[in-house]
């Protein structure tokens, strides 16, 4: 395992710790030898102190949740195309690019893999990850409000998001063309399909 070289430690306000803490992680995950992923590792790689990164998000999860679902919100972004269609082809297209780097792999990795077995603590990544869940779920909104039969946040979460992370983990790259329209227009076809049985 490579050493990795610590950031100086110099007075952070808060919002430049959390922007340290985060590429901190970024880049551990991104070590293709892999790399220490404690809190204290984490902490002198972005060159604050563990206890600081303790008190900002308790725990190692919730600190993986919080990267993630930052990074999501900048590499994908839930576009207003102004369809339902168009709405989860964007923002599917994003995922797909994000999955394409190493960064984007790593982070959805080090989340899947770390999920808790536990009953209590599955209930609390969830809430880890509810300002992401909530903003997917405007997707849905949206259509609703320009008329549009949406499908359950379950169903796109399963027939969308699932895809794309199993992918991740095991290191399998989507199809070149095509992918993103081929996983939207099944899940509306099965929509479709129930509002006219």
């Amino acid at each position: 395992m490579s050493p990795h070289p610590s950031a100086p430690r110099i007075r952070k306000s808060p919002e430049q710790v959390r922007s340290a803490v985060h590429q901190a992680v970024i880049d551990l995950l991104s070590d293709p030898e892999g790399a220490d992923l404690s809190i204290p590792a984490i902490a002198q790689r972005a060159g604050v102190n563990h206890t600081s990164v303790y008190r900002r998000w308790g725990s190692r999860d919730a600190l993986l949740a919080d990267v993630v679902t930052t990074r999501l919100e900048l590499d994908s972004p839930l576009t207003d195309t102004g369809s339902l269609r168009g709405d989860l082809i964007a923002w599917m297209r994003a995922g797909v690019a994000s999955i394409h780097t190493v960064e984007g792999r790593a982070l959805i990795r080090a989340v899947a893999l770390s999920m808790p077995s536990a009953t209590p603590a599955r209930g609390e990544r969830r809430q880890q990850f509810q300002r992401r869940l909530s903003s997917i779920d405007n997707i849905r909104q949206r259509a609703a409000a320009r008329g549009e039969s949406p499908p359950p946040l379950e169903e796109i979460l399963d027939q969308l998001l699932a895809p794309l992370y199993i992918r991740a983990i095991f290191s399998i790259d989507p199809p070149d063309t095509g992918y993103p329209e081929l996983l939207v227009d099944r899940l509306l076809d099965d929509t479709r399909a129930r509002g006219a049985a």
